[in-house]
């Protein structure tokens, strides 16, 4: 798998993050078809990336527990 360059991408903290400022998530919605995760608390760290699709099954699997 080649490497995605998440640099310039602009990153939103995910509603299922902790308002509290602790176990923060962002997301960005830059990429067609792929999804970038990371922490926010680190931000520096590589970020994840997942196919739209298996994003949408993560969501709709964490909301359903």
């Amino acid at each position: 798998m080649r490497a995605i360059d998440l640099n310039g991408v602009t990153w939103r903290k995910s509603s299922y993050s902790n308002p509290d400022g602790g176990a923060c998530l962002e997301v960005s919605d830059d990429l067609p078809t792929l999804v970038p995760v990371r922490d926010s608390k680190d931000p520096g760290r590589r970020g994840l990336v997942f196919s739209d699709e298996a994003w949408a099954v993560f969501v709709a699997d964490v909301a359903g527990s």
